[in-house]
């Protein structure tokens, strides 16, 4: 700075020290309140120091009475009061609890009698020494000694009074006591009943027994050792959090923070412990299952009792922390429902599994088609024959059972099934193909029944409980199964085909009433068509690797959202997580039904349709409905005009219908495209002159036909 610019700051200075102050008092509060609008300088060039307020002055928000009622209401009753499943398992907790504890005791009272009887004598000595203490006013006399140390004579002297009052006094009750107890225990002695004598002495010895009995060994033994849990509190929860190493929650924790909010209290859930907690911001329930382990250590608690969830119509930030009194894994499975006794509907929920709760939870299959995913060896085909005997116990539903890993695991379904095989090989899958390509032309025949019907039968165009019933029409359930697909749609002969095929059965299926239940243990592109993974309505993921294979099973950004079966552990066997049977992702863990209990419900389910009159193919002792060749080909070549390269589409369907109508009356176009596709056969544009006009139309080349078929015979003779 210069000497003219720092005597020019001087002069500034001086004249603004130089201005007269008017002396008022701002009001500040006043000038917070009132809203500032932009204005201009005296030249007018820019903003003077008046900006807008952005926030208003007062608060803004939903009113009282939109408050109060988009406020959520707290239950009256507890959950496990109102849900009669867990009301029956805590009853018949409580009952067993009682039971056995009276048991385990029942058996142990001549132990205790003898034992009590033995340390009597000690009881006896050590009520009669109390006394004698008691008599003597020995308690006091460490005080009195003291105050003969300090030579406190004033002390001493009040003390040895009220000593002798004490003594004097507990003499006389003592000499009372025994001048009437004594005449009348012996006067009892007399007396008294012998029952009555056996009784007193009985109580008497217990009573010293109980008395002689050290502080350090209890006589009575604890029936059932509680486990010890640590209750779940806010401070526990904060510590576990504040271990996890995201720099939002230390802030929040730490000095000048915000801290953790829990917008409801931490209360007990079933067997476990709820927290609601509200995050800091910029922290997702996503950035906590990253760290769940390190979350359950800092909980103090196994990996397997610790389990956050995002809360679903919240936002990111809302977390749901239930931790568990027992690792899930430990806790003894539940029976499934239906293991002893009784029939299933698929129109109905089945019971499928538990929640970590110890909550029922189960499974709409009309309607719906269900993928299963996991690892090998963690409950893949065990969650699977679950819901294939729920479908078994429907009298009315016709089952297709494909077990192509070979081992047998499924093979009781051949008591139940129309259709059913086992293994790897070529044959097998075939013969798989085969039924799904007869489930396939299935759906064609069922679209026409249900378009024949009247409207007041069909008023959702779709199989309902009362056209299943009804037997003419053929709408029964029709469940296809196929565990380790993988090895079908990996096929190299067969699996193009087949994956197309179970593509359009999970589209157009399920209004059908046919419904396709599939399982494998390697979800991955090559083995999972992405066509069917994307529109499978029901999904149950156990533990997998990656993200990638999460996704396949889950959906597209399952993974993201924070719904990971990767966090799941080897021992976590049966425990995934289930979308699609409810509005929100589940943990569930599936019923566990070993072969041989398996093999008894099949049994039930056999007798049941044998009743029913419904077994049907290899149960019945019947060959198979397979289609082991699709004729359209053959059909489309015989009826194909002569002359003609390309034909429009409603020209071969009704050339088709009068050729065979039990197979292809009421076909439309697309259902013609529908058939050709997995034989790599497409729709061209067939140009026509009309009337002196060109019409153009959808349809088929003879030469792509003639393609298809020769292909096709090659496949065959190779």
């Amino acid at each position: 700075m210069n000497h003219d610019d720092e005597h020019e700051l001087f002069q500034r200075l001086e004249a603004d020290m130089a201005t007269p102050d008017d002396g008022n008092v701002v009001d500040l509060d006043k000038h917070r309140k009132t809203p500032l609008t932009p204005n201009t300088d005296d030249d007018g060039d820019g903003p003077a120091a008046g900006v807008p307020l952005v926030d208003g002055p007062e608060p803004t928000g939903p009113g009282l009475m939109d408050r109060v009622r988009g406020a959520q209401r707290r239950r009256v009753l507890p959950a496990w009061v109102t849900s009669k499943p867990e009301f029956a398992d805590a009853a018949g907790w409580l009952l067993g609890h009682t039971a056995h504890a009276t048991a385990f005791h029942a058996v142990r009272l001549p132990y205790y009698a003898a034992v009590l009887g033995l340390r009597a004598p000690a009881g006896a000595a050590k009520f009669v020494g109390g006394t004698v203490r008691w008599v003597t006013d020995a308690e006091g006399e460490p005080l009195r000694q003291a105050a003969a140390r300090r030579e406190d004579a004033d002390e001493y002297l009040r003390l040895s009074r009220q000593r002798d009052g004490r003594v004097k006094l507990r003499s006389v009750l003592l000499g009372l006591a025994c001048v009437v107890g004594l005449p009348t225990a012996l006067a009892l002695y007399v007396l008294a009943p012998e029952w009555l004598l056996v009784t007193a002495t009985t109580a008497l010895t217990l009573a010293l027994g109980a008395l002689g009995a050290p502080a350090d060994k209890p006589v009575v033994s604890r029936a059932v050792v509680a486990t010890q849990v640590e209750r779940l509190t806010s401070t526990i929860v904060e510590r576990a959090l504040g271990a996890l190493g995201i720099a939002e929650i230390n802030k929040a924790l730490g000095k000048g923070g915000e801290g953790i909010k829990f917008p409801a209290p931490i209360t007990r859930d079933g067997p476990g412990w709820r927290a609601d907690v509200d995050l800091p911001y910029g922290v997702t329930v996503t950035d906590i299952l990253d760290r769940r382990d390190r979350l359950a250590s800092g909980l103090r608690r196994p990996l397997g009792c610790v389990w956050p969830e995002p809360v679903a119509d919240e936002h990111a930030g809302r977390m749901m922390l239930w931790v568990g009194d027992k690792a899930l894994n430990k806790v003894k499975p539940p029976v499934w429902p239906l293991a002893k006794s009784g029939t299933a509907s698929l129109f109905q929920p089945l019971p499928f599994g538990t929640d970590q709760r110890g909550r029922a939870v189960s499974v709409l299959l009309m309607f719906a088609n269900v993928l299963i995913g996991a690892m090998p060896r963690q409950g893949k085909t065990f969650a699977l024959r679950v819901l294939m005997l729920a479908a078994a116990l429907d009298p009315a539903a016709e089952l297709h059972v494909w077990e192509l890993k070979g081992t047998g695991d499924l093979e009781d379904a051949a008591k139940v099934a129309a259709d059913y095989g086992s293994g790897p090989d070529d044959e097998t899958i075939e013969g798989a193909l085969g039924s799904i390509r007869h489930v396939y032309k299935e759906l064609e025949r069922r679209s026409g029944v249900i378009r024949s019907l009247s409207k007041e039968r069909r008023p959702e165009n779709k199989v309902t409980p009362e056209l299943a019933a009804d037997r003419r029409l053929g709408l029964h359930p029709l469940v296809l199964i196929v565990d380790e697909c993988q090895e079908l749609f990996s096929h190299g002969k067969f699996g193009k085909e087949a994956g197309e095929l179970c593509e359009a059965i999970i589209k157009r299926g399920p209004a059908m009433g046919v419904i396709l239940l599939l399982a494998t243990q390697r979800p991955d592109k090559d083995s999972l068509p992405t066509g069917i993974s994307a529109n499978v309505g029901i999904r149950f993921c156990l533990r997998v690797m990656g993200q990638t294979e999460n996704d396949m099973v889950l959906g597209t950004s399952a993974y993201k959202n924070g719904i990971r079966a990767t966090t799941f552990t080897m021992n976590d066997k049966g425990i995934g997580y289930l979308l699609g049977a409810a509005d929100n992702p589940q943990i569930v863990r599936s019923y566990y039904l070993d072969g041989p209990a398996a093999g008894r419900i099949m049994d039930r389910a056999r007798a049941a349709r044998i009743a029913a009159g419904t077994l049907t193919g290899i149960a019945a002792g019947q060959a198979p409905e397979r289609e082991t060749t699709s004729s359209i080909l053959d059909d489309l070549i015989s009826i194909w005009p002569a002359g003609e390269t390309k034909v429009w589409s409603d020209t071969l369907t009704t050339a088709l219908a009068v050729l065979a109508p039990e197979r292809y009356e009421g076909w439309e176009p697309e259902q013609l495209s529908s058939a050709l596709k997995p034989h790599g056969v497409t729709v061209v544009q067939v140009g026509r002159r009309v009337d002196g006009k060109v019409v153009n139309k959808r349809g088929f080349e003879r030469k792509s036909i003639d393609a298809a078929v020769t292909k096709r015979d090659g496949e065959r003779s190779a």
